[in-house]
């Protein structure tokens, strides 16, 4: 086995890949290690989203835009106080590139949908690759084999290596139960993802009631920012998650999106007849992907929609979050499920009242979870009819709906009732992604606490945000990608480093 490389990637999801294709593109010998089986990361469950500025597809739509324009529009997404913690500099620096990374992948043959609007970006800037992410993960995975790159999976990193002087040489991995050491002459690159799924860190840095609450991604569980911090690596924003929030349960076996092709001749098919799909067609595509990976929106809750877990039984406000998400955590199997009686049934089958949305994109409704994912989504004309069909005690239901008809009564409010009832569920509450990350210049050194570079160690994508907050679609797998490119550029045509 090689154990001697230029460069050593940790972590084959999207940074990871994109890191290991630029340095091998750039002449140096790459080694990638991936503690799953399979190649993809966070990224490979994503819908695919790459926001960007100063695109070709925003020119060819007749688009002007700029990198002031989009580093003032990021800024709008988080709320001030979050905000107020972003690294400005560094995001900044990531939008100037993220064009540019873009064109990169498009030139390796993927196919994107867009630009489409998401307010408060003031122009379009949302391109979705096709059919989804997962073929970031096959088309990157396929060049950097043919640039010969190598690629050992089942191979997770327990340690760093230094030397004397502190500079990071190398990795031991674990390799069919044998630990292996690994080393690197230019660097090692973290490119982990998140600590989502990673219960003690969520405790440790955001606190003890969040931490029954899981990662969408299960094997998020932060073993890049373990790795930085063992070495001496600053941490930032470490409490800063997206979410928790509500989500329903993925669907069993593989979706609609998984079986489309994601390389080879069937992608570049299915890019080449993009601008030639109707658009009712593409609504209908993506309202598909919507019923899969979106939340439930929180004007369900305002309008009296109430959640149940499997006993029947009512447990908590549901319009107060996050205390809604952590009560959840502590019902049966971490689920819910979410009542619409008749009249809140039809407010939801029509605009402007819509279930789920990608922003200004397409809107899914009741009929649309009916249809499109009868797994999570029933409807009956009795409570008992429904209770039944997904296996629900039909007297704690009626019990429960009675009860908050008597409390609302009290306030004046209308109650559940009907012909016409509609269950949404199994819903579980979920950290889409974390924040924090590991401190890094703008050469994707990482940091120590006086702010100066561990020398050989470098970060991208989740494990490298460097203070970043990147809320918005499209931002983290751009990160991801420009960060990887541009570490991979930059190691690839440095000279060995030690």
């Amino acid at each position: 086995m090689k154990t001697n490389f230029d460069i050593i990637v940790v972590g084959g999801g999207g940074s990871g890949l994109a890191a290991a294709v630029s340095s091998a593109e750039h002449g140096a010998s790459v080694l990638l290690l991936e503690k799953q089986p399979t190649l993809g990361g966070t990224t490979g469950i994503a819908v695919g989203s790459f926001t960007a500025n100063r695109t070709r597809l925003q020119a060819r739509s007749g688009i002007k835009d700029s990198i002031e324009g989009h580093h003032a529009d990021a800024g709008l997404f988080p709320t001030p106080e979050i905000e107020a913690r972003n690294n400005d500099a560094l995001r900044r620096f990531f939008l100037s590139h993220a064009a540019d990374t873009l064109h990169w992948l498009m030139n390796m043959g993927l196919a994107f949908h867009g630009p489409s609007p998401e307010p408060p970006n003031r122009v379009p800037r949302m391109h979705n690759v096709v059919p989804g992410a997962k073929a970031y993960i096959a088309t990157l995975h396929l060049r950097l084999l043919k640039l010969g790159g190598e690629v050992l999976v089942n191979a997770p990193v327990r340690r760093l290596v230094q030397n004397a002087a502190g500079t990071v040489t190398g990795v031991v991995a674990e390799c069919s139960g044998t630990l292996v050491e690994f080393q690197a002459t230019r660097g090692v690159v973290l490119a982990a993802g998140d600590y989502a799924n990673c219960p003690d860190t969520i405790s440790r840095f955001k606190g003890d009631r969040f931490s029954t609450i899981e990662g969408i991604n299960p094997n998020a569980d932060g073993d890049g920012h373990r790795l930085a911090s063992s070495v001496g690596v600053k941490l930032l924003n470490m409490d800063v998650t997206y979410g928790p929030e509500l989500r329903f349960v993925p669907p069993p076996g593989r979706t609609f999106q998984q079986l489309l092709p994601a390389s080879g001749f069937g992608a570049r098919l299915l890019g080449s007849m993009l601008p030639l799909v109707p658009r009712f067609i593409m609504s209908a595509l993506i309202r598909r992907l919507l019923v899969t990976w979106q939340h439930p929106e929180n004007s369900l809750f305002d309008d009296g929609a109430i959640l149940i877990n499997r006993e029947g039984r009512r447990f908590c406000d549901e319009t107060l979050w996050p205390e809604r998400e952590i009560a959840v955590a502590a019902q049966p199997a971490k689920e819910c499920y979410i009542l619409l009686d008749q009249e809140l049934t039809q407010r939801y089958s029509q605009w402007p009242n819509f279930i789920s949305t990608a922003p200004k994109i397409a809107y899914a409704y009741v009929a649309d979870y009916v249809r499109l994912r009868p797994d999570i989504a029933a409807e009956a004309t009795s409570l008992d009819s429904l209770a039944r069909l997904r296996d629900l005690p039909p007297d704690a239901l009626r019990r429960t709906v009675s009860e908050v008809n008597a409390e609302r009564n009290t306030f004046g409010r209308s109650p559940l009732e009907g012909e016409r009832w509609c269950l949404l569920g199994p819903a579980k509450p979920y950290f889409t992604t974390t924040e924090g990350g590991a401190a890094i210049n703008q050469q994707f050194q990482t940091l120590n606490e006086n702010g100066d570079p561990i020398p050989g160690l470098y970060a991208v994508g989740q494990t490298g945000l460097g203070g970043q907050i990147l809320w918005g679609h499209g931002l983290h797998i751009a990160w991801a990608m420009t960060s990887g490119r541009l570490v991979g550029k930059l190691l690839g045509q440095s000279p060995d480093l030690h």
